[in-house]
């Protein structure tokens, strides 16, 4: 299938970059400096490893999309910590959004040009020192009695914990879609769905009918779901950050309806080769096309 003008789905394994310090400030480097004490500030080496990489795709991506010089790019962040792109007069994509999620193995992204985008990557992993149903009930506060019965009924142990984390993934989805912080309240969403398709969402009690959810299966221990929906239900925060918040109904079903873009898988190492590469010659040619302003400018004055 072709890539959606200003869709994108990608997602890079980590498992196999062992990078020497080296290597890793190296990559570090084509960020921008501001970007850097977030990855840093991490203690364990695959907690930075997640955050370079997050990084690295957000602006290789953009760079992808809107074909924006890296020294251009400006990504900030909203009071809710949610990534966005400044991105001016940009008629072609005025909603252009993405969103990041990595856990275990992966990093992904995911981007949309009008509606929003919501991704959660959840590892399936069995809890240390304690049963499955222990593990689980910790999280009853956020789950309807509806998804708790549905995940309790699942089967045995490993069916039950994987059916839980089909329903945090999600919701997850969801709440980074729209902006929300740590603060919104989970148990506000219930998920209907028949045999994990035709997923639905109730929020406070309401189906809504302007959200769509994929869940997807990326390995045996890995699950990713995407969530788009309509841009009227980001917060507040995040809304401004939309040049269209108000989308013709017609248009945003259109959006919803089309087909799920599959994931492109990339290595680090293809990462940084193929997309970084390009982005470097890029800001290699505006600081030639700057050397040879100021050398004219020089002559200038010169004369």
């Amino acid at each position: 299938m072709e890539e959606e003008a200003g869709v994108r789905r990608w997602l890079v394994d980590i498992t196999r970059w062992r990078p020497s310090p080296g290597q890793f400030d190296a990559a570090a480097a084509l960020l921008p400096s501001h970007e850097r004490p977030a990855i840093a500030r991490f203690l364990k080496e695959d907690d930075r490893k997640r955050a370079l990489v997050s990084r690295l795709l957000q602006y290789s991506l953009v760079h992808h999309v809107l074909r924006i010089p890296l020294h251009q790019i400006n990504i900030c962040r909203t009071p809710e910590g949610k990534p966005y792109l400044v991105l001016k007069n940009c008629s072609t994509f005025p909603n252009f959004n993405f969103n990041t999620s990595h856990q275990g193995d992966y990093v992904g992204i995911a981007s949309e040009p009008l509606c929003l985008v919501g991704l959660d990557i959840v590892s399936v992993s069995k809890p240390q020192g304690e049963a499955t149903t222990e593990f689980i009930s910790n999280f009853t506060s956020y789950l309807t009695d509806h998804e708790w019965n549905c995940i309790i009924r699942a089967g045995n142990p490993s069916e039950v914990l994987t059916e839980f984390y089909r329903y945090w993934c999600l919701k997850e989805a969801f709440v980074k879609a729209i902006g929300a912080g740590v603060g919104f309240g989970l148990h506000r969403l219930e998920f209907h769905h028949e045999h994990w398709t035709n997923i639905s969402v109730c929020i406070d009690g309401e189906v809504s009918k302007q959200w769509r959810f994929w869940l997807l299966k990326l390995d045996e221990n890995h699950l990713a779901c995407i969530a788009k929906g309509h841009p009227e239900d980001g917060v507040s925060s995040y809304k401004k950050t939309l040049s269209n918040a108000t989308v013709a109904e017609e248009q945003l079903h259109s959006t919803l309806e089309s087909p799920e873009e599959a994931f492109t898988l990339w290595t680090v190492e293809q990462l940084l080769q193929n997309q970084w590469s390009r982005i470097a010659r890029s800001v290699e040619n505006a600081m030639r096309s700057s050397s040879v302003l100021m050398f004219v400018n020089t002559k200038k004055l010169c004369c």
